[in-house]
């Protein structure tokens, strides 16, 4: 945490609220690493709740200044306060206050513990590299020990991880890609470069390997937005990147002929039309905020995919596939309402920091946030966009684009305390 949060009035003595607020960045750095991680639980776990009493002690002490001051607080506020209110006619109550609390809750928590004690620039930097670390080793290892240690077929067998699907995949090496993009014009050292070059390789070759539509579509978008500040670095990647999809068995999957398929015969058009019939049921309040207690319940899957016509039923038993219809389902019309909201009120301060950030660091790093975002919006279209990992992806967005935010105020402030001498 900066000097400028540390408090006047502190009960603990400065060399203490030093220990404790490195000991905070530290592991909440730890948990942000170990977020793609399968079976890494109780690391994670210590990653975030010791930060977090670290955080009530030093709070509670009047050591440091904790700010909730963020355009996103508001929504955030009300959101919440519908999501409780909701549990009160929730068809699974128990379920519905466990996922309020770790799958809501818990994130917010996390979203203000990252922009309270990374609030610089050199702190945001770390950040980044601890994400595009933590994604290269686990892209890197995953297919070392997905193809040549369990022996799937490579590359014809998706990659997938009992904690880390597929689809989830994707979330975390579309947001480590574009950071290594972002960050490979701007270092100088070799060593980095290098660095960079081999995450680059390793997370979109875990990537391509998943043969989700939705990531690689993502990824292209993406990569547009980020063309106009990396037109060297992009057009080398754009090119291995399609040299490299021609090669790979995903190409099949994107012919034109593939995506008509997937369109008429594929499952997700089945699963959205009976979460609609769902939806139809719960149109206000919904059914509660339980993540997945409803999708598992064959009993009622069942009756609802007999109101749907013949052709368009689905026996197996799917979440969402879009966290649009997750959130109406789940919080009825009012809370989609509100989840739209907090990307409204995000993408306003995206614009804020992009087209009028003080400097080339806020801005350019500003551009990296909101293509990750968008990306994240496509998949999240298309998959289950609220779960852990993904979810933790989605807030450490949240909170980096909130940090720039914050400084590009404060350095607009300065410039007109000087002026005003």
């Amino acid at each position: 945490m900066t000097e400028r949060n540390l408090h006047r009035g502190a009960l603990l003595p400065e060399r203490c609220i030093g220990i404790l607020s490195g000991s905070i960045f530290i592991f909440l750095g730890v948990f942000v690493f170990f977020n793609p991680f399968p079976h890494t639980t109780a690391i994670k776990e210590v990653g975030f709740y010791l930060p977090l009493v670290l955080a009530i002690v030093l709070v509670a002490t009047r050591s440091v200044r904790f700010s909730f001051a963020s355009p996103l607080t508001v929504p955030f506020l009300l959101f919440t306060l519908w999501a409780f209110v909701g549990l009160f006619f929730a068809t699974y109550k128990e379920a519905s206050v466990h996922d309020f609390i770790l799958h809501w809750l818990k994130y917010l928590a996390f979203y203000y513990l990252l922009v309270n004690f990374f609030d610089s620039r050199k702190k945001l930097v770390i950040l980044s590299w601890i994400i595009i670390v933590s994604a290269a080793l686990f892209s890197i290892g995953g297919i070392i020990e997905f193809y040549w240690i369990e022996g799937h077929r490579f590359p014809k067998t998706l990659v997938n991880f009992l904690e880390n699907s597929t689809n989830t995949i994707g979330f975390v090496t579309l947001f480590a890609i574009l950071l290594s993009i972002h960050f490979l014009s701007r270092v100088r050292k070799l060593y980095e470069k290098l660095f960079l070059v081999v995450s680059l390789a390793g997370t979109s070759a875990m990537s391509i390997l998943t043969q989700c539509r939705a990531t690689i579509l993502a990824i292209f978008v993406s990569l547009l937005i980020l063309f106009p500040r990396n037109k060297k670095v992009m057009a080398m990647f754009l090119v291995i990147l399609v040299i490299a999809l021609a090669f790979m068995p995903v190409k099949n999957r994107l012919t034109f002929d593939a995506l008509e398929r997937k369109i008429h015969a594929g499952a997700r058009l089945k699963i959205w039309y009976t979460n609609f019939e769902m939806f139809k049921d719960h149109p206000v309040m919904g059914t509660g905020f339980a993540l997945g207690r409803l999708w598992h319940d064959e009993e009622v899957w069942k009756a609802y995919s007999e109101k749907v016509p013949p052709k368009w039923r689905i026996k197996l038993m799917h979440e969402p596939h879009n966290m649009f219809i997750s959130i109406a389902v789940r919080l009825g019309i009012v809370g989609l309402g509100l989840f739209c909201y907090i990307l409204y009120s995000f993408s306003r301060m995206c614009w804020i920091v992009v087209r009028r950030g003080r400097d080339d660091f806020i801005r350019s790093l500003g551009l990296c946030l909101t293509a990750a975002f968008i990306g994240y919006m496509i998949k999240g279209i298309f998959e289950e966009a609220l779960t852990h990992i993904a979810a933790i992806t989605f807030f450490t967005i949240f909170a980096m684009i909130t940090v720039l935010f914050r400084m590009n105020a404060e350095s607009e402030t300065n410039d007109e305390s000087k002026d005003d001498r």
